[in-house]
């Protein structure tokens, strides 16, 4: 893979990273130990992309730390985030389903610690245990269910309920009522919009007492007023 650097780590804490992985938590210790051993972990800097369409391998990748953001580029130049994802989930699981992660990109907006695992390991692996590929199959399910979403979001909702939406979905992901990590043109990029337009709807959720804007981080102080702007 691109920019991605090898990194030495004990064998007993790699195990913790994978068995934290709730994928993998039907797995007995033996099962485990060979999953240790055919996973490659390395570091990915911030900035990096590591991930492009053109890249021949087909593999999964389990973040343990850091964030990864996915996204395509339109034939104008245009970059659209197909989803930003945090520490403790797998991407390129499309790999099973006989198909790469076609015009994707994958780029770390924070300095990243990777697992790797080919496609040939990981058909080894569910077809020894079927269950990891049941759990695999809820994620990528979960995965279609947000993108049909955010098609609708965008077909039939304004500016405001795309960044209303969005806004209160990131909060959730991360775990309270704040979003962390995400410039404007980032929050844009997600609701397919301009950045202008986008500072322009966050500071009149702001003036509405919704929101408060920090650099990089954004405070929801009404979350059911701005369920209600999500809704309209």
């Amino acid at each position: 893979m691109a920019q991605m650097s090898p990194m030495v780590v004990h064998p007993a804490e790699k195990m913790r990273y994978l068995s934290e992985m709730a994928v993998f938590q039907d797995l007995t210790p033996r099962e485990m130990e060979e999953l240790n051993r055919i996973t490659t972990m390395s570091t990915v800097r911030k900035g990096r992309v590591f991930y492009r369409p053109e890249e021949p391998g087909e593999v999964l990748f389990i973040l343990k730390e850091g964030r990864v953001q996915l996204y395509r580029i339109s034939p104008e130049g245009k970059k659209l985030i197909i989803t930003t994802l945090g520490p403790h989930t797998l991407f390129g699981e499309m790999a099973l389903l006989g198909t790469r992660m076609h015009n994707t990109f994958a780029e770390a907006v924070e300095d990243c610690l990777i697992c790797v695992m080919s496609r040939a390991d990981l058909e080894r692996l569910i077809l020894s245990k079927p269950k990891v590929a049941l759990r695999i199959l809820e994620i990528t399910g979960r995965r279609l269910r947000e993108a049909e979403e955010r098609l609708e979001s965008m077909a039939f909702k304004g500016i405001p309920a795309r960044l209303a939406s969005l806004l209160l979905r990131l909060s959730d992901e991360q775990g309270g009522d704040e979003v962390r990590g995400l410039t404007h043109q980032d929050l844009a990029e997600m609701v397919g919009t301009y950045r202008e337009t986008a500072t322009q709807v966050l500071n009149e959720l702001k003036s509405q007492g919704l929101i408060e804007i920090r650099r990089k981080r954004i405070q929801i102080l009404d979350r059911e007023g701005l369920q209600d702007v999500a809704e309209s």
